[in-house]
């Protein structure tokens, strides 16, 4: 004797649809892809976040092309900002030198600093000359940002694939208990 085969109730009456299975793909997708693009934009602007191809040493004088919306910072190369390095600016407006944020950019022989973050208040040609009291130095223009700031952004790549597999697993997972629960009322109320 065999068993009878349990009733077929049809998908599309149960709840909730199958359309969230692609909607929690859609959120991998998405959160993954964008994890990925961040990831390699940050490691690709740091990369090329110093200038060193055009280095200055104390006492040149350097013309900038700068603006406002594009802040940029006055690196040292091999050794780290003290009260031994001083750099000035002048232009239009106001401009400013801030102290920056610990960060370092590395190339294959050398590690540089930011001394400086530029601050200028609107777009324009600025002159920026440095000195230094404990030896030559080199100096470059760059991005503010180095591999600190990317190990920041990095972390952000991670979390947001991670975070996309997550909701998207569990998007699935609550779908699929929740189908089959219907799917047990359903048969319980026409079956007996």
């Amino acid at each position: 004797m065999q068993p009878f085969p349990s009733p077929r109730i049809p998908a599309n009456e149960l709840r909730p649809g199958r359309h969230w299975y692609a909607t929690a793909a859609a959120i991998s997708v998405v959160l993954i892809v964008l994890g990925m693009a961040i990831g390699v934009y940050r490691f690709k602007n740091v990369i090329d976040a110093v200038d060193t191809d055009n280095q200055f040493a104390d006492g040149d004088t350097v013309t900038l092309r700068l603006d406002p919306e594009h802040e940029k910072a006055i690196w040292i190369r091999d050794r780290g900002p003290s009260f031994r390095q001083a750099c000035d600016i002048t232009g239009p407006g106001d401009p400013g030198l801030t102290d920056p944020r610990i960060d370092v950019f590395l190339t294959r022989d050398e590690t540089w600093n930011p001394l400086y973050t530029i601050d200028v208040p609107r777009a324009g040609d600025y002159k920026v000359t440095c000195s230094s009291q404990g030896g030559p130095s080199r100096y470059a223009i760059g991005d503010p940002g180095g591999l600190v700031t990317l190990g920041g952004w990095l972390i952000l790549a991670i979390l947001l694939p991670v975070l996309g597999i997550g909701i998207g697993a569990t998007v699935a997972l609550v779908t699929a208990f929740r189908r089959r629960g219907h799917r047990k009322r359903l048969l319980a109320e026409r079956h007996g």
